[in-house]
């Protein structure tokens, strides 16, 4: 039995939907904060990853375990390691964690220090485990459906600085092949899109999938540290602004992981685009 926490999220409901079509038996784990619809089949269990107790009650009789963290559990939440020995006394063996690019391009940085706690954990344990390294999420880009919506008009900082970001449906994608497969023990896997692209080019592709023009319009780095600073911890969204306005030698680096564990091409942020053009009509 294969337990995905974070089970409504942008990856996590993905990764329940392909595992559920593969044929396994799947537990989806929230914390009951949104409306939760699965597929059939798939059975449903409150749990917060922040709450151990909880968290050992929604993965009881499993031996797989998809763990995401999120929110406030990026800085603060129980320790790496008494979490593992809590899941593996359920009976769980094998772990995939979604970590961050960022983990291993800017370590020095607090918006990482739980993540890289967790690899070091996992790596420290006798758990059979996989981490997923996704650098920016295309999906980042829903923080414009409102502006595109009312104005046609999309606002964003540093315009002409770009990244491979990622489709989320290919994190989840690779994520659910680690959860299936053998063979990725001890692996650390990389994902990014398939070639950099800028915010303006972003805009771009979407007017495209609208098939009308977007205004681009460029954010100063306080105006947008504002904006981020609605939806995540302050530490987080400083990390975030710096690899966007300043990315490291590595950052635009295009990784060959996604095909690697997949045997296809990563999805080309225009092409991601058509696929959720609706949202942001």
């Amino acid at each position: 039995m294969i337990v995905v926490t974070g089970a409504t999220g942008n990856v996590g409901s993905v990764v329940v939907r392909l595992l559920a079509e593969a044929g396994e038996k799947v537990v989806a784990v929230s914390r009951g904060e949104k409306p939760v619809e699965l597929p059939e089949g798939v059975e449903h269990r409150r749990g917060d990853v922040g709450d151990l107790d909880s968290l050992a009650e929604a993965v009881a009789g499993a031996d797989t375990l998809f763990l995401l963290i999120t929110g406030d559990q990026l800085v603060s939440g129980p320790d790496p390691k008494e979490l593992l020995e809590t899941v593996a006394a359920q009976g769980v063996r094998r772990v995939v964690f979604l970590s961050s690019q960022g983990a291993v391009t800017r370590p020095e940085g607090n918006g990482y220090a739980r993540t890289i706690a967790f690899e070091k954990a996992l790596a420290a344990s006798d758990l059979e485990w996989t981490a997923v390294r996704p650098g920016g999420f295309a999906s980042n880009t829903f923080a414009w459906i409102e502006p595109i919506r009312t104005e046609r008009m999309v606002p964003a900082p540093f315009g002409d600085i770009g990244l491979p970001v990622v489709a989320p449906f290919d994190i989840a994608a690779v994520v659910a092949a680690t959860l299936r497969e053998d063979g990725h023990h001890g692996q650390a896997y990389t994902v990014t899109g398939p070639a950099v692209v800028t915010p303006r080019e972003q805009a771009a592709a979407l007017a495209a999938a609208l098939g009308e023009p977007l205004r681009f319009v460029e954010l100063t780095r306080d105006q947008a540290r504002v904006n981020m600073l609605r939806f995540m911890p302050e530490s987080v969204a400083d990390h975030t602004l710096s690899i966007l306005g300043e990315p490291t030698p590595e950052e635009p680096l295009i990784s060959p992981d996604v095909e690697r564990v997949l045997g296809r091409p990563a999805t080309s942020y225009a092409d991601w685009a058509k696929y959720v053009v609706g949202a942001f009509r």
